[in-house]
């Protein structure tokens, strides 16, 4: 039986996502690494630990655990204990792509909205501690899913596959377990970066407001307000990755709250099946959101802008001068 559209689509996509996404996000790292787009240390850490783990999403659940099951079927990573450490690490860097846009969020929305607490929690140090907190908790957390798959047949004594235990659509405790993880991610994250959002541009705006009115006041004195232009400048960032990342998982909530409701069971091969077609269209557009930041970086910040510009044409203007020389 031939492929399903959807089939023959993710044949394609996927590649596609990698062959941009990996790139984008490793020169996403040299340029905030360079740290040259007048960031600040805070923010250059939020970019560059959520660069590094949508890199690792590429990597580990779309390179790893998509791709290479379509192009290269049987090999020692499907080996059952081997499959089930890929599912493992391909939550985890989820997770903390996830609740690492959450942080950013919540720094942004202290950083503005609170500014006699900004000089202490919008630093270095704490981002780093934050961080490091999170991708540790996200790997304590999911160590559960190591131990939800048996192997699916075995092959000379080597048990090859990995199918989700039936026990995990009976347990109370699974099912327990599985709310715990849809609340955490995405729910929770969902519902934050949403609230965080509205509250931040409300206090734009009142502020904005406010400013306008005392500075209207004065008589031939230019309107124009840096300080709120700066606001509304660094505000474009945060709702730019905030506001993509909702809309990209907006699907992926919308499974997780069925399958918990309804108790359908995960990864059905009826690709006809209505809960596989929004699961497997959630996670085409989940996977996206590991490949937008970099487009949202270029588009909002000039100096980003400039920096990838610049490193992507540096091998051509080097080797232009080479051919000059000779």
């Amino acid at each position: 039986m031939g492929r399903s559209i959807l089939g023959e689509i993710r044949l394609i996509y996927y590649p596609i996502l990698v062959a941009f996404g990996v790139p984008a996000n490793i020169l996403t790292v040299v340029v905030v690494l360079r740290g040259r787009c007048g960031l600040s240390k805070c923010i250059s850490r939020y970019l560059l630990s959520m660069a590094l783990a949508d890199l690792m999403v590429l990597v580990v659940n779309i390179t790893v655990d998509r791709i290479k099951p379509m192009y290269f079927p049987g090999s020692f990573l499907d080996i059952t204990p081997v499959c089930s450490i890929i599912f493992y690490l391909g939550v985890v860097t989820f997770d903390c792509s996830v609740w690492l846009t959450v942080l950013f969020t919540f720094d942004r929305f202290i950083a503005i909205c609170f500014q006699n607490f900004k000089v202490k929690y919008c630093t270095e140090k704490t981002a780093t501690v934050i961080i490091t907190s999170v991708c540790v908790i996200s790997l304590v957390l999911n160590v559960g899913f190591c131990f939800i798959f048996e192997p699916a047949k075995v092959i000379d004594n080597i048990p090859m596959f990995c199918v989700i235990k039936s026990t995990f659509y009976t347990s109370p405790l699974w099912a327990a377990y599985y709310w715990l993880r849809v609340a955490l991610t995405p729910l929770v994250p969902f519902v934050l970066i949403a609230l965080l959002n509205a509250l931040t541009i409300r206090h734009i705006t009142r502020a904005s407001r406010i400013r306008r009115e005392l500075r209207g006041s004065g008589k031939g004195e230019s309107h124009s307000d840096p300080e709120i232009e700066n606001r509304r400048k660094s505000i474009v960032l945060l709702l730019a990755i905030s506001g993509s990342f909702i809309l990209l998982w907006a699907v992926n909530v919308v499974h997780k709250i069925c399958i918990g409701v309804t108790a359908a069971v995960f990864f059905q091969k009826d690709i006809n099946n209505i809960f596989s077609i929004i699961a497997i269209i959630g996670v085409m557009l989940q996977s996206l959101s590991s490949c937008t930041n970099t487009v949202i970086y270029a588009v909002a910040q000039t100096k980003f802008r400039d920096e990838m510009v610049t490193l992507i044409t540096s091998p051509f203007v080097l080797l232009a001068k080479l051919c000059v020389k000779k």
